[in-house]
């Protein structure tokens, strides 16, 4: 906690970062975006980090002080693009975004969305709205099935 203790320097993903220490009470990060992962292997919580010192998890939003991977996010040159489904396997009514949605129930009055299609940029999406909740990093593909409350993309 407060920049504490044994520390350790990361400049690319680490698939598992049990090695290095076994609690993460804060993290700095000195350039870049990145997400951080609860367990090895980037699996279970995600969080996304940008430039900036958090001093305890709870800055970061995580439910512990549980970090065992890490990935860097490539910074985006372009735009951003992707079309959301509000039914599985792409079906049903389409929207497309190219900006940040804090709310898609209060814009487009869904309560699910099952599936996308990101076409360009990465983007974060958040289970509630305004950007609460778990956190799930989105690259170029497609994704059929999530549940999300709001969108972000990834600026630097």
């Amino acid at each position: 906690k407060n920049f504490q203790g044994r520390s350790y320097e990361c400049t690319s993903d680490c698939a598992d970062l049990h090695s290095h220490f076994s609690r993460c009470n804060s993290i700095q990060v000195e350039s870049g975006c990145w997400m951080v992962y609860e367990r090895p292997h980037y699996m279970g919580y995600q969080y996304f980090l940008r430039q900036g010192e958090y001093a305890d998890y709870q800055r970061w939003m995580g439910f512990n002080d549980c970090v065992r991977s890490c990935r860097m996010i490539p910074q985006h040159q372009g735009s951003y693009k992707m079309m959301i489904y509000n039914r599985p396997d792409f079906g049903g009514q389409m929207m497309e975004f190219t900006d940040d949605c804090p709310s898609l129930y209060d814009r487009f009055h869904y309560n699910d969305i099952h599936s996308c299609n990101v076409q360009d940029g990465y983007w974060i999406f958040y289970e509630h709205p305004n950007y609460r909740g778990r956190q799930y990093l989105l690259r170029p593909g497609e994704y059929r099935s999530s549940r999300i409350g709001s969108i972000r993309r990834i600026t630097f």
